[in-house]
Formats: structure tokens, C-alpha cells, sequence
């Protein structure tokens, strides 16, 4: 990844961490009595955001000046992605909804327009003063938009990231629609305040599921060996999910992929893939590979236990954004497979290659052979919890206004004029 040149006196939140660390944070917790009790509502549609999300959640879960509401939908409430409505469930979280947004197959844009009518509803119902969403899904785009339309704040988390497909689209949607930023690093702060973004408005915090990894309380392989029922510690980890706009090329692409997987002889655990537009042509092929021996199949896998797996897997394969953010931050290699991931930070631990058979083989002889295992942590360093409550607290956080302004900058770099696209009507 290019470092990104940032403007001049680039501004954005410099969360400074005090020396107690997480004393602060119990400090905080305590000293809220005399503050006024602020509704913010979360809204996860993913097993992926939930694990994100899930630390801040509890966070604030514990403060008295605080009232979190949950809404859970999208991907969650699907049985064939494996209901994971019910690990959101687990967590204990006192106001929680749970909304079905889809059926199986539905077109997306059928989706964003179901999930802004309910989104509406239940927003106006719960009438909170914070509205968070994560990343690049349908479900925050339509949170998101709920918000901007119905003057209440929004807080977008790791916003200003690249990958290369749809998911741009929606993640810089949601970056003009949110009021509030929490991203991942300097790079992403950047990109935000090319696209107009007040820099007082944005926090670098981390990426809050770097919190989890770093944790000791996560299970041991033991136990999520035990609990997946896989057969041996010696495995590497599947995930090929849909690319909206090869949706036409994705039997062929996940055909090549799964013969690739059986060709190494290698032991996998294989995740199903997401919910967009071409996931049945992969659900597919996975089915057809069922009955390999070697490959055991999820619908999902608990965000904790995940961690675990892939902590101590020999390498991940296929183009999930794990493989790019959590797989260096343990020192995993990672074959990086076809364009979903194609703009993101690649380390060295990372192998790209193409769709065809042979592409993906020679990636997969190159990870295996990679012995570095360095820990690559271009993301945070588990410490984003600490920093989301500081800015929460922080002079000014709850005072951002409703009406968005656009920030221009000085983009030009020499008296050249800026490139157009030069309309001449006709004599």
C-alpha cells in the first residue's frame, strides 16, 4: 500500500493514550452519574462487523450515562448462513431487535430499500442520539441514511479503506452520509478528508476487533478443535466469497478454486462465503465438495473461536478481508485470490494470484514455503476500545453538527489544471 500524502496540516482526533490505559477507561465508566443518558443504537448484519463491533458494544454496555441498543439483521437472521443471530443473542445486551431485512436470494437493491423502511420505523421508535454502523455493507448504507435523513448523528467505524470492488462504493457512501468517523489508521484519515470530510470529525482508533485478538481470553485450539469437531490441528482456513461485478464468471471462478483446494492434498476448514449477488454459485461448489474428508464446512464459525483457528492455521486462502487485516496481525500467511481484495494493503506475508487452477496452486506453494511469520499490524494495536471512549468523551464529540459541510483542500500540485472531462456542444 502507497502512503497517501496527506494534505497540509492534515487534521484529524490524535487519540493520546494516558499511561493507566485501561484505568481510564474505568474512570470513565464511574464518572458518568452526573451526564445526561445518551441512546446510541449499533446495527450489525454480519458474523464479520458483529466480531468488530462487539467489543465497543460491551464497553458501553457497562455505563450508566449510556443506553445501547442492538439491532441485528441482514446476514444474522439468514438460517442457511448459519443463524447467527443467536451469538449476538449470547451476548447478554439488555435493548436488542432483531430484524429480518431479506430472504434468501433477494437482489441487493431490494435489500437496501427493505432495510431503510425498517430502519426508519425502528429508529423513530427508539429515537437515540448516536447511530453506529461498520464498513461497506448494505445494512450500514441504509443506517447510515436513516440517520443523515432524520437528523441523527452517525458514527461510521473503519471508514477510508480500499478494496477494489462494490464495496467502495458503499463504504464512501457512507462516509458522505456519517457525521462521525472512527478509522483504522493515518491512510484511511487521509482518504476521508479527500473525499470533503472535517478533520475534526475524524478519530484514528484502530480497528476495534485487533482488542479480541490481542486478548487472553480467547478459547484454546483445543477447544475449538473440540467444539467445530475437526479432526486435526494441522489445516489451513478457506473463505471465497461473491465479487458483485464478476457475478457472471463466479461458477467458473469458484470451480477453479475448489479444485485447486483438492489438488494440495491439504486439510481445510471451510467457511461458507457472504450473502452478495453470485454466493449461490460458490454455495454450489461447496456442496459438491462435502463428502471431501479433507474439508470441513461451516455456515459460520463464533467470532472467538475464528481467531483461534485462524491464529494457528499454516495459511488462509481465498479473498476475505481476514486474510489481509487479522491473518498478519498473528503472522499467517495469507493466498490472496482474484480483484475482491485487489487495492488493499498487501505485507509480505501476502500472496496475490489469479483466478485460474494453476495461478492459485503456484500462490499456494509460495505461502507454505514462507517461514518470516512476522507480525504485521498496519490496522492498530489492540487498543481501540481505550481510544473510542476517549473520543466519546472527548470536547466537541457530542456537539458535531447535524449539517455536513464539504472541506475543500488544495489539491493541485502544480498551475496545470486539474483534469475534466470537456462537454462541447454541438455548432
Amino acid at each position: 500500500m502507497s502512503k497517501l500524502k496527506n494534505p497540509p496540516g492534515f487534521p484529524c482526533q490524535r487519540l493520546t493514550m494516558p499511561a493507566t490505559g485501561c484505568d481510564e477507561i474505568r474512570r470513565l465508566v464511574q464518572e458518568d452519574k452526573a451526564n445526561p443518558i445518551r441512546k446510541i443504537v449499533f446495527i450489525t448484519g454480519t458474523r464479520a462487523d458483529f466480531g468488530k463491533l462487539k467489543p465497543l458494544m460491551h464497553y458501553l454496555e457497562q455505563r450508566s450515562d449510556i443506553e445501547l441498543h442492538v439491532i441485528v439483521t441482514g446476514m444474522h437472521m439468514l438460517k442457511l448462513y448459519g443463524s447467527t443471530y443467536l451469538e449476538v443473542k449470547r451476548e447478554g445486551f439488555t435493548h436488542i431487535y432483531f430484524v429480518a431485512n431479506q430472504h434468501a436470494n433477494e437482489p441487493m437493491c431490494s435489500i437496501m430499500g427493505n432495510s431503510v423502511c425498517l430502519f426508519s420505523r425502528l429508529i423513530g421508535e427508539i429515537a437515540p442520539h448516536l447511530i453506529v454502523v461498520h464498513g461497506d455493507r448494505l445494512e450500514a448504507l441504509a443506517g447510515a441514511t436513516v440517520g443523515a435523513l432524520s437528523n441523527t448523528l452517525v458514527c461510521h467505524i473503519e471508514g477510508g479503506e480500499l478494496s477494489g470492488t462494490v464495496d467502495d462504493l458503499i463504504r464512501h457512501a457512507v462516509t458522505k452520509l456519517a457525521h462521525i468517523h472512527m478509522v483504522a489508521n493515518d491512510d484511511a484519515a487521509a482518504r476521508l478528508v479527500q473525499l470533503g470530510e472535517c478533520g475534526s470529525n475524524i478519530y484514528v482508533i484502530g480497528s476495534p476487533d485487533l482488542d479480541v485478538m490481542r486478548s487472553d481470553t480467547l478459547p484454546s485450539l483445543q477447544q475449538a478443535l473440540a467444539h467445530y469437531q475437526i479432526p486435526s490441528a494441522n489445516y489451513a482456513i478457506a473463505m471465497f466469497h461473491p465479487v458483485t461485478s464478476e457475478e457472471a464468471d463466479m461458477p467458473a471462478y469458484a470451480k477453479a478454486f475448489f479444485s485447486a483446494l483438492e489438488k494440495t492434498g491439504d486439510r481445510y476448514v471451510v467457511v461458507y462465503p457472504n450473502n452478495d449477488a453470485g454466493t449461490g454459485a460458490i454455495l454450489a461448489e461447496i456442496n459438491r465438495h462435502r463428502e471431501n474428508r479433507r474439508f470441513s464446512v461451516f455456515p459460520s464459525i463464533r467470532f472467538e473461536h475464528f481467531l483461534t483457528l485462524l491464529k494457528n492455521a499454516n495459511y488462509i486462502i481465498g479473498n476475505s478481508s481476514a486474510g489481509i487485516r487479522e491473518a498478519p496481525f498473528y503472522g499467517v500467511p495469507t493466498v490472496n485470490v482474484g480483484t475482491r481484495q485487489s487495492r488493499r494493503y498487501f505485507c509480505e506475508s501476502i500472496f496475490n494470484c489469479g483466478y485460474h487452477e494453476q495461478s492459485i496452486l503456484d500462490a499456494i506453494h509460495k505461502a507454505k514455503s514462507y517461514t518470516n511469520c512476522r507480525r504485521s499490524m498496519p490496522f492498530g494495536d489492540g487498543n481501540s476500545v481505550e481510544k473510542f471512549a476517549l473520543a466519546l468523551n472527548s470536547t466537541g464529540f457530542w456537539q458535531t453538527p447535524f449539517q455536513k459541510a464539504f472541506v475543500d483542500i488544495d489539491v493541485c500540485t502544480s498551475d496545470e489544471p486539474l483534469p475534466a472531462l470537456c462537454l462541447e456542444t454541438a455548432a
